[in-house]
């Protein structure tokens, strides 16, 4: 009896192995080209879900994001046999260690390749990517080991021909299509294309050029300078035109996984906050100037030191400069005098001005961007307003702060920054600035505010002081560019750190507008920490180059003899 059992179960596992053989032998052999256009036809609908991606360029037509012809290799996991050769042999061939590979594994590259590519031959499914972006060699070897279940083809991908160029601005796109960070990021929906439908291509704001210098600049600050970041901005002042939008450290977006400090990612110019310091000083005097609570030669006594609630309050190298016009206050870079000024303005208008300058929200630039609620700075406090007055205690970010000193530049208008020049689908012009009509889905984004936030007598003035910063200052000579007035200045804030201020870390900062009284742009040079002790060495430098350079690339006639 028992040995009747054993016989029948030995008969019942011999024909559920050779059902089970057949059954591969119909799906491997019989079946195999079936199963090969079915994994390739749901690579096909895979495809077809998304459609191509819409391109960016820079203003003139410069590409920035485009896409490309990629050779990729996937698996149909059903129809590989020796799934660990496989995955050995192809483990030899492709670069994947390094991409899947922890800095902690004990493994080594060629094991992780291995153990990822078997990680996906053993799924039960008919697709199974490997490997995108494959090289021309990487193809040959394939190809000759003629391997079952294996399979290339070719597909569309995002490529930056700018490598590291503009990285910030430009954000990427991740292995799931989706547009991450920059504009890729923010105009994702406009990019992003519909089953068979192209995306809607973007061109910027952006000048190659002018983006080029800037970012050389930067780059040069940190051989130079040591700085550990910064931002260059350049606007139109009259229309919120972004000229240039540079920012360091930068990275290469086609190499985005590679990245681990994700805060690289951001873009400062709009997403990192700091203290401005004395670049902010105009902005209180354009307050008190435009509340007629002094003029450019009101005078008042400084005797180098305040005590402010028990808070000692100095000038710079505790210097102490007696009888000062409003001008001077400006030109020698005075911290109390920037106090008189907002004493003389009053709390509740300080306040005023600042949110009308826009400080207390976003600018509505078309890219991610953040602001402070400066709770601290609004508790009321005496010595935040007094400290704010000359820069530190108040917290923005660079677009804020150059969006202000435009409103300076243009005659009191507060304008909203943006990038987005025009967004075409195939041959028709959808938004931006080739679009007039009123239906424009862009015309808010050339919207300027209609009530004017300092008048122009305000702007005239004030615009006269800080070209007398620059001319007669003793820190800002080195911004004059020959046949032009400048308007700027300088600024050199202190970095908070763990409740107190850092006492070797700095921001250092200048901010002008070119030709002073008729401006074509204006910049902002923002350093991070550079090895200088004020922004006269660090930022001046760097606005002046820049500010030359494009004043002879766009030839605009000079101003003066």
């Amino acid at each position: 009896m028992l040995r009747w059992k054993i016989n029948f179960i030995l008969v019942f596992l011999f024909l559920l192995g050779m059902v089970i053989l057949g059954r591969l032998f119909y799906i491997q052999v019989v079946k195999a080209d079936f199963y090969k256009a079915l994994a390739q036809g749901l690579y096909s609908i895979d495809k077809q879900i998304i459609g191509e991606r819409g391109e960016i360029f820079f203003k003139n037509g410069e590409a920035l994001a485009i896409n490309m012809d990629w050779s990729l290799v996937f698996s149909s996991p059903i129809e590989v046999k020796e799934k660990e050769i496989a995955a050995e042999k192809l483990a030899e061939i492709l670069s994947l260690g390094e991409e899947n590979k922890s800095s902690s594994s004990p493994f080594s590259t060629a094991q992780v390749a291995k153990d990822f590519i078997l990680e996906k031959l053993e799924k039960n499914n008919l697709y199974e990517p490997i490997k995108k972006r494959i090289t021309d060699e990487e193809i040959q070897k394939i190809k000759e080991l003629n391997l079952k279940g294996i399979y290339l083809d070719r597909e569309k991908g995002r490529y930056y021909p700018q490598g590291t160029f503009a990285s910030q601005l430009i954000g990427f796109v991740d292995a799931d299509r989706q547009g991450q960070y920059g504009i890729e990021g923010y105009d994702d929906e406009i990019l992003r294309g519909k089953k068979d439908q192209r995306g809607k291509d973007i061109f910027l704001t952006i000048d190659y050029s002018i983006q080029f210098r800037a970012e050389k600049l930067l780059e040069q600050a940190k051989e130079n300078l040591e700085i550990e970041g910064g931002e260059i901005i350049v606007m139109n002042p009259d229309s919120g035109e972004i000229l240039a939008l540079a920012n360091f450290p930068n990275f290469n977006p086609n190499q985005y996984s590679a990245v681990s400090d994700f805060e690289i990612f951001e873009n400062g110019a709009t997403q990192k906050i700091f203290e401005p310091g004395s670049i902010f000083k105009p902005i209180t005097m354009a307050a008190a100037l435009n509340e007629e609570k002094i003029t450019p030669q009101t005078t008042y006594l400084d005797k180098g030191i305040l005590m402010i609630g028990g808070w000692p309050i100095s000038n710079y190298d505790n210097r102490i400069h007696g009888e000062q016009t409003m001008t001077n206050v400006l030109e020698k870079s005075i911290n109390t005098g920037a106090v008189f000024v907002e004493e003389k303005l009053g709390h509740n208008s300080f306040l005023r001005y600042l949110d009308k300058f826009g400080f207390f929200k976003l600018t509505g630039i078309d890219l991610q961007e953040v602001y402070s609620e400066n709770r601290e700075f609004k508790k009321g406090y005496e010595i935040n307003f007094v400290t704010a007055s000359f820069g530190q205690g108040i917290e923005m970010t660079p677009i804020q702060l150059i969006r202000a000193y435009s409103v300076i530049a243009n005659g009191g208008k507060l304008v909203k920054p943006y990038l987005v020049k025009k967004i075409i689908n195939g041959e028709e012009v959808l938004g931006g600035e080739e679009d007039k009509s009123s239906s424009s889905p862009f015309a808010a984004t050339r919207v300027i505010e209609d009530d004017l936030v300092i008048s122009q007598k305000t702007a005239s003035q004030l615009t006269a002081m800080l070209v007398s910063v620059v001319e007669n200052g003793p820190y800002t000579k080195g911004a004059r560019i020959p046949g032009y007035w400048v308007a700027g200045k300088t600024g050199t804030a202190q970095v908070p750190e763990k409740g107190t201020y850092s006492s070797d870390k700095t921001w250092q900062s200048f901010v002008g507008f070119v030709p002073a009284f008729n401006p074509e742009f204006v910049v902002l040079v923002k350093l991070d920490n550079p090895k200088t002790k004020t922004a006269e060495y660090s930022a001046v430098p760097i606005f002046q180059d820049l500010a030359k350079y494009i004043v002879d690339y766009y030839q605009i006639p000079p101003d003066h003899e």
